[in-house]
């Protein structure tokens, strides 16, 4: 370790205990319709959500005070000078590692939400697969009136790429360059938990975990069970058979990687992004092609395939998308 990356980490350190977040307040009090949209998004059917005596889900915590794109007034500018002094280090890189809750009561419709967050702690200097940076924890601590309803600690990764990924993107991009390629896609976060779904991707196979202790199937890929806690599982390959959940029509300004699309090749988009209903029961985002985003609806019958982007490098991209099917009772009006 230099000097300078001793300096560093010094300096660093002198932040831990400076408040990132005084006297922040909920943009809403606690409240049914959010408490209903969660529920539905999750899947989650507990009778204790609903009803005139309903509590929020305590997962919700850290929901209630997330101030959106306008941001909170109680921020302070610690955080942002501690990326700053990252950044000029060459920590440009960032992934969230983790997150501690702590529940001390729950919550309920009408509550109003305050918080005060704290730069926790910020660690040595680590080397990752990812690249070698720091740690950085805050801890927001939530209340209701005088009184702690609970605790989020959220942690995350600030670090500069590993050279060797450096390298191989500057390969890639000038193969790119003088190839005249089109740029590339950008690739999914493969990590120890979810590997198994994309190898499974790449041999053509949408494979769904299932609980070996209770038999649960979850979507996406998780490290242990939500209904029982059991670790072990294995895994069904899943029919391709789906029905439109819900969707969403994106609009973005146009972007090379993105510019193929079913119906116009020059385009943008907009294109339907789905939340998709497998025949097994569990739910998986993807786009709904086949038919113009605008003719997409809830409810329509879609089937999984396969397709492959960026074929003209050396690292082909194989992702899953549900294709309308037209054909069957309820298709495009």
């Amino acid at each position: 370790m230099s000097t300078v990356t001793d300096e560093l980490g010094a300096r660093l350190k002198a932040y831990e205990g400076r408040a990132a977040a005084v006297a922040g307040t909920g943009k809403d009090p606690v409240n049914e319709p959010m408490i209903r949209h969660w529920c539905e998004a999750m899947g989650d059917t507990d009778p204790a959500y609903a009803g005139p005596d309903a509590v929020a889900p305590p997962t919700m915590l850290q929901a209630w005070t997330m101030g959106g794109l306008s941001g909170h007034s109680g921020r302070t500018g610690a955080y942002d000078e501690l990326f700053d002094l990252l950044d000029e280090a060459g920590c440009t890189s960032v992934v969230a590692t983790d997150c501690e809750q702590e529940y001390l009561r729950p919550l309920r419709p009408g509550d109003e939400i305050t918080f005060d967050a704290v730069i926790e702690s910020v660690s040595d200097r680590k080397t990752t697969k990812l690249g070698t940076g720091y740690f950085v924890t805050t801890r927001m601590d939530v209340r209701v009136g005088q009184d702690l309803v609970g605790t989020h600690r959220f942690r995350i990764l600030k670090y500069a790429p590993a050279r060797q990924q450096q390298k191989q993107k500057q390969k890639t991009k000038a193969k790119q360059e003088e190839k005249g390629a089109r740029a590339r896609r950008p690739r999914p976060v493969v990590n120890r938990d979810n590997a198994g779904f994309w190898e499974g991707v790449e041999r053509h196979q949408l494979l769904i975990q299932r609980c070996t202790n209770c038999g649960t199937l979850r979507h996406p890929w998780l490290p242990g069970c939500n209904t029982c806690g059991g670790p072990d599982w294995d895994t069904v390959q899943a029919s391709g058979d789906g029905t439109v959940y819900s969707y969403v029509v994106m609009h973005h300004p146009p972007f090379p990687a993105f510019t193929q699309s079913d119906h116009a090749a020059d385009a943008a988009g907009p294109y339907a992004v789905g939340l998709i209903e497998l025949a097994e029961g569990v739910r998986i985002v993807s786009n709904v092609v086949g038919v113009p985003y605008d003719k997409v609806r809830v409810g329509l019958p879609v089937r999984l395939e396969f397709r492959r982007y960026d074929d003209d490098g050396d690292d082909p991209l194989v992702l899953p998308v549900f294709r309308v099917q037209e054909d069957r009772e309820g298709g495009v009006g």
